[in-house]
């Protein structure tokens, strides 16, 4: 996934399945270097993690 297309993800006010791994997040923002975007795992949204882009996955439509 590219900066500008998580950008547009984390401003819809519609939810967008995206993936890191395989494994479910919520996006948060993209970092200044934009190459990594800092994320939760949807099952612990406690646990902030700041991921490399490549690995993020949009699902479905």
């Amino acid at each position: 996934m590219d900066a500008k297309r998580a950008q547009e993800i984390i401003a819809t006010p519609t939810l967008i399945n995206v993936s890191y791994y395989g494994i479910p997040v919520f996006l948060k923002e993209v970092q200044q270097d934009q190459s990594t975007v800092v994320v939760f795992p949807l099952d612990e949204m406690d646990s902030e993690q700041n991921v490399d882009l490549n690995g993020l996955d949009e699902q479905g439509p």
